[in-house]
């Protein structure tokens, strides 16, 4: 079975939700739970990917080969083609799986304030070693472990005399070479401002790198007024947490029939290689720039 790594960068903040919290933020995103990264559901993907094929469906068939329509007499659409091949049928009649294998995305660097350079992009030896498993490559990871709390390996363009320092921690700057890892990191995206990884780069932790990408994330306050009162609509204020511009996700892609990621390459490339991911599309949040590699 051949596999591919799709690269998903952030364009603009990012919420996949994990549904109503009881805590301080109200809409949470998607984590991991034994390491509380960010993830995105390989169902989300999947879905907007097959939502590419839309205009391609026709009105399903019932038994007695009339025009199918639902319980408010609303046309059936169902898949053909490439469509169907790729993520199957959702004719309740005619139920076949697909032949496109969607993982889940996971975070392989996350963008945190830098006192010099504006941002870093930070990374762990936990998410490189996954993704060098994912990709198949090298990247020298046990080069890099062994970090303390208080110490990274970090690209010159955000050392500040012999220290990095990102948000309100100052981490001590060992001199090891990571250009192997930024090289290989820098082939797997294709957004203009992904190609400054390799002056941007530092790799903290696995501790560190948990808690920053759990408490660096934004908490945004969303509201609705009443048109006629001015004030907030009963039930409209919330915090609602996004992933920030700039985080990087891969995920792996596999195929069950030939030419599925070729298929699916194209269809990418003609829509700019771009996808809206999550919840509020209408207000600009969730776009993305993607890429197969």
């Amino acid at each position: 079975m051949e596999t591919k790594i799709m690269t998903i960068f952030t364009r603009t903040p990012l919420h996949v939700g994990a549904g109503s919290s009881v805590g301080a933020v109200d809409q949470p995103v998607i984590r991991e739970r034994h390491t509380r990264f960010p993830i995105i559901p390989g169902s989300a993907i999947k879905g907007v990917l097959a939502d590419l094929w839309n205009n391609e469906r026709i009105q399903a068939i019932n038994k007695e080969g009339q025009p199918k329509n639902d319980k408010d007499g609303k046309p059936v659409m169902i898949r053909t083609g490439s469509a169907l091949e790729l993520f199957g049928s959702d004719d309740n009649d005619n139920s076949s799986a697909g032949h496109l294998l969607v993982g889940e995305a996971r975070v392989i660097a996350f963008p945190v304030r830098s006192a010099k350079g504006s941002f870093a992009w930070i990374t762990c030896p936990l998410a490189l070693s996954r993704f060098e498993r994912d990709a198949n490559v090298q990247l020298n990871v046990d080069k890099i472990e062994g970090l303390t709390e208080n110490q990274c390996v970090a690209a010159d363009g955000v050392i500040l005399d012999g220290h990095v320092i990102l948000e309100e921690y100052c981490f001590q700057s060992i001199k090891k070479d990571i250009s192997a890892i930024t090289n290989e990191l820098e082939k797997y995206g294709d957004d203009p401002v992904w190609s400054e990884v390799a002056d941007r780069l530092v790799v903290v932790n696995d501790e560190m790198f948990s808690y920053f990408v759990e408490n660096a994330c934004e908490v945004v306050t969303r509201t609705r007024i009443n048109d006629e009162t001015g004030t907030v609509d009963g039930g409209a204020l919330f915090n609602q947490e996004q992933v920030p511009s700039e985080t990087m996700f891969y995920a792996v892609f596999g195929e069950t029939m030939a030419n599925c990621l070729d298929v699916l390459q194209k269809k990418l490339s003609a829509s700019g290689n771009i996808l809206q991911i999550g919840g509020d599309g209408a207000i600009g949040i969730g776009y993305c720039t993607v890429k197969l590699n």
